[in-house]
């Protein structure tokens, strides 16, 4: 073979070489493209079917916020007899059984949402102790009146949570 034969090959060698170099890297960021459109496509289609199970959870929360609303909850759950110990216990774990009730929602809301509600439940048994603890408060009706009154100054837990609630979902959209 001679050098003119060699340089000929050469010349018809690189232009095939630089071409399919091209149409590698095309055909990499062909696929790559079609990848993303399949996620993208893929995740819209989830969000479009987990949309309505989330703003269910979403609206189950917010109900137990409202049964929990010690204003709510202390017309709901009447007293039993007269003691307060008695009363206490009562509120705390019906409070206690709607959390209960609710725990699986926790996988469709966002962690500080969940944070939030967790917080208020905690705060309105907080709340329904120190209720009890007072020497003011002899009975289960003194109890009701010592946290209605409180609430007429404050606001309650559940509430500051409801709004949470409302934001996220507002957030949503």
């Amino acid at each position: 073979m001679n050098s003119e034969s060699i340089l000929s090959l050469f010349f018809y060698t690189i232009p095939t070489v630089v071409t399919g170099l091209i149409a590698y890297h095309f055909f990499l960021e062909h696929t790559k493209n079609e990848d993303g459109r399949r996620r993208f496509l893929l995740k819209k289609e989830m969000q479009v079917n987990s949309m309505p199970i989330r703003l269910q959870a979403y609206e189950r929360m917010a109900l137990f916020l409202e049964r929990i609303s010690p204003s709510k909850l202390l017309i709901r759950v009447q007293p039993t007899s007269t003691d307060k110990d008695d009363y206490e216990v009562l509120l705390i774990s019906t409070i206690e059984q709607e959390f209960e009730h609710n725990l699986s929602q926790q996988i469709y809301i966002t962690d500080d949402c969940w944070s939030v509600i967790t917080t208020a439940k905690n705060s309105t048994i907080q709340l329904i102790r120190k209720a009890s603890m007072l020497e003011k408060t002899d009975s289960a009706n003194k109890m009701r009146e010592v946290i209605l009154s409180e609430m007429m100054e404050k606001r309650a837990p559940s509430d500051t949570a409801l709004s949470y609630v409302k934001k996220e979902v507002s957030d949503m959209w």
